[in-house]
């Protein structure tokens, strides 16, 4: 062994050289771990890979696993994992050193020191960014996707190392203790991990991935399919026999060599694809797959001809992933056809080369080039591979904000995908998912095409935004002159990459309505106490208001979440006096009834209600329905629910009136509905309306919004029912106003 510095010597007594008769640690020697480097890169730094050995088991020292072993058999065997797919030296590093900073005294200074930046920068991206306090695992599991796909977007090596840990974990799943964490960590798997490296093309270890955690984390499941896999077996196990020797026979014949072998889907494909498409296990075309593997590309459309002239194949079930391959660079042709004994089943056609991509993706592109060995870009791209686009559209997700959860729901939308593929006018091909529109194919171009998408032409004929895709369509992207929402868009769009592009934009067009909204709820406080806004500076203002500057404070206060007159008296603390004066009232308290109702007829004691169906204000015309065992309940005299009580004899009707508190004294909450046409400045409007007539908005929403209308709910603080009539009568003056109504209940 070449390198020879003394490291091996420093190795703690864990990992030393067994002697015969001991018993073979689980994980690999230093020296069986640089060998399997040398294999395919003879001219590996060998001591790089020896002192990150040696580095790991000293730093991770006496931990232990759950398993027994000691902690660094775990980055050790990572490595190891990291060989079979033939990464270079400092991924295999990196997997050496992956848990250094987060387990032990470890820094990325240190590691960067004694390793190099490119070491430091990939076991930084690996590390596990956890540390702060989270509410829920999901919110952890998001969040710590989201920084993780932010890291590798910079280098994908950083997903493979991450891959290998997970792996590992995965193999040794069954020595954690607690039955919760294991199917934690199981589904974890399925939903995040699996996905991921199939994105990347690494088809194999998504494989195993699934298989270890299907059979944690849905036991039942799988023990059914497998058992429904023996009975197919028995039924039709002959039949792979006889599809092999006449493919072969077929092959020989016309002068194609071939290998062909059968294969049984996998029990966790199985079982997604029951899901998925809601069918039968009877009715799976590919329970068996049959893999052709051929010479160079013009045998496999030559293997594909003589298929379809031996067996009738089924109509639009071919699929030219050689001349379209996937965007992680997959290539094949697939072909469904009627085998022996009727029986349905699909044939994969590829190369040597096609099939190692097939199965590695990325990591088939580490070779020799230009007497360095590393990851051959050319090759990748060659072979339809682009591994920064391969993980874009999750990148632009991440970087699109939005809540932990809803970042993870639009990954998981945008790693699950059976693929259609549509061209532009140019005729670039873009790969969607199924069921995908026009707005998902414009984000798939461009991010800057997609926010200024208003339509569509398909095939040259413009079309509804809703349309679904079909594979071969040229899609040309109308944009239009403004970056906005599309109305509707959680029905027009299936990409994750749409949907939380769209719902930025949604945040955005809240954001600046708020914002323009707060602007002039504070402008009209102000003018109320003699001050302009325009002469008014309200960065101190929002400070004592905790808010960082004055753009924050107006948009706080258009959400209801400061009232104006706040903002008055933070900027000008000698109006608080005046402000209180003028107010002099107080919010009511409505569980506090028997200070705003009286009746002569109450009897002592009894418990007062506010009835929710129909939410009595201060003015309103109101009867007591007094009910045995529940006390009084306050409706107003014309509530919908007082005709289904009339005819019972248990109840007793009980005249009541408002206290002068109530009338004189208090604040009453009550919400309008306006429905107004959808067009820039209307919330602005009308909040101003309700500001003029001394309405106090302490919460709002936009609700069923169209292309053409949106219906505004207010929550308002008013003096009484008169004052609320007011302020909707001054609201029906707006042009924008198609119609509004107090709502009860």
């Amino acid at each position: 062994m070449s390198g020879g510095d003394g490291v091996a010597a420093q190795v703690p007594a864990g990992p030393k050289k067994a002697g015969a008769g001991d018993t073979p640690p689980r994980y690999l020697r230093q020296f069986e771990l640089v060998e399997r480097v040398r294999e395919y890169d003879p001219s590996v730094d060998e001591s790089l890979i020896n002192r990150a050995y040696v580095y790991a088991t000293v730093k991770h020292g006496s931990q232990k696993r759950h398993s027994g072993d000691p902690y660094f058999a775990h980055p050790i065997q990572v490595a190891g994992i990291l060989t079979e797919y033939k990464l270079d030296a400092a991924t295999i590093v990196a997997g050496l050193l992956h848990d250094t900073i987060e387990d032990t005294e470890a820094t990325r200074e240190e590691i960067e020191q004694m390793f190099g930046d490119q070491v430091a920068d990939l076991v930084e991206g690996v590390t596990k960014l956890s540390k702060l306090e989270i509410q829920s695992e999901e919110n952890k599991q998001a969040q710590n996707l989201q920084k993780f796909i932010l890291a590798m977007s910079r280098d994908v090596r950083v997903l493979i190392v991450k891959l290998a840990d997970r792996l590992h974990n995965m193999r040794t799943l069954k020595f954690v203790p607690s039955k919760d964490k294991r199917r934690r960590i199981a589904t974890e798997t399925l939903e995040i991990y699996g996905p991921l490296a199939r994105r990347i093309g690494m088809e194999k270890m998504a494989r195993e991935l699934e298989n270890l955690a299907f059979h944690e984390a849905f036991p039942d499941a799988e023990s059914a399919i497998h058992a429904r896999l023996e009975q197919l077996r028995q039924e039709k196990g002959a039949n792979v026999a006889i599809i092999i020797q006449t493919i072969m026979e077929v092959f020989e014949f016309a002068g194609i060599e071939a290998r062909v072998f059968g294969r049984e889907k996998q029990p966790y494909s199985i079982w997604r694809k029951l899901q998925r498409k809601s069918v039968e296990f009877s009715d799976l075309a590919d329970v068996y797959a049959f893999r052709v593997i051929v010479q160079n590309p013009d045998d496999c459309y030559r293997a594909l001809g003589l298929i379809h002239q031996t067996w009738r194949c089924v109509p639009d079930q071919v699929e030219d992933y050689i001349s379209n391959p996937k965007p992680n660079g997959y290539r094949s042709i697939h072909t469904i056809v009627i085998g022996p004994g009727n029986v349905r089943v699909e044939i994969q056609i590829r190369t040597e080369e096609m099939d190692q991509i097939a199965e590695n993706g990325v990591a088939a592109h580490w070779r020799y080039k230009n007497e360095s060995y590393g990851f051959d870009e050319e090759l990748a791209a060659s072979a339809g591979l682009d591994a920064r686009e391969a993980t874009r559209s999750l990148l632009e997700i991440a970087e699109h904000g939005g809540d932990a959860n809803e970042f993870l729901e639009h990954a998981k939308l945008e790693m699950y995908q059976d693929h259609v593929f549509a061209f532009t006018p140019k005729g670039t091909l873009i790969a969607l998912p199924q069921g995908a529109t026009p707005l998902d194919f414009a984000y798939a171009v461009h991010s800057d095409i997609g926010d200024r998408c208003i339509g569509a032409k398909i095939n040259g004929d413009e079309r509804p935004l809703r349309s679904a895709l079909r594979n071969g369509d040229v899609v040309e992207v109308i944009i239009g002159d403004k970056v906005a929402p599309v109305p509707g868009y959680e029905q027009l769009t299936k990409t994750g990459r749409a949907k939380s592009a769209q719902r930025r934009l949604e945040r955005q067009a809240k954001r600046e309505e708020f914002l323009r909204l707060g602007r002039e709820l504070v402008s009209h406080a102000l003018h109320r106490y003699g001050h302009e806004l325009a002469d008014t500076v309200l960065l101190q203002a929002a400070e004592r208001l905790g808010r960082n500057s004055e753009e924050e404070l107006f948009v706080a206060v258009g959400e209801g979440a400061i009232k104006a007159n706040a903002v008055a008296i933070a900027a000008f603390p000698g109006l608080e006096e005046k402000v209180r004066r003028e107010e002099g009232r107080k919010p009511m308290e409505r569980e506090k009834a028997k200070l705003y109702v009286r009746g002569g007829d109450l009897t002592p004691g009894v418990a007062l209600h506010f009835a929710n169906c129909c939410s009595p204000i201060p003015g309103d015309r109101i009867i007591g329905v007094q009910i045995p065992g529940k006390g009084v309940v306050i409706h107003t005299i014309d509530c919908d629910q007082l005709a289904a009580l009339e005819d019972d004899e248990s109840i007793t009707w009980v005249d009541l009136a408002w206290t002068t508190t109530a009338l004189k004294r208090t604040l009453a909450a009550s919400r309008i509905i306006a429905t107004v046409e959808n067009k820039r400045g209307v919330l602005a409007e009308l909040c101003r309306i309700i500001a003029e007539n001394e309405g106090d908005i302490i919460n709002l929403r936009l609700v069923n919004r169209t292309t053409d209308f949106f219906d505004m709910v207010f929550d308002i603080e008013v003096a009484d029912a008169r004052h609320l009539t007011n302020i909707v009568a001054a609201m029906r003056t707006s042009k924008a106003v198609k119609e509004v109504e107090r709502v009860k209940g």
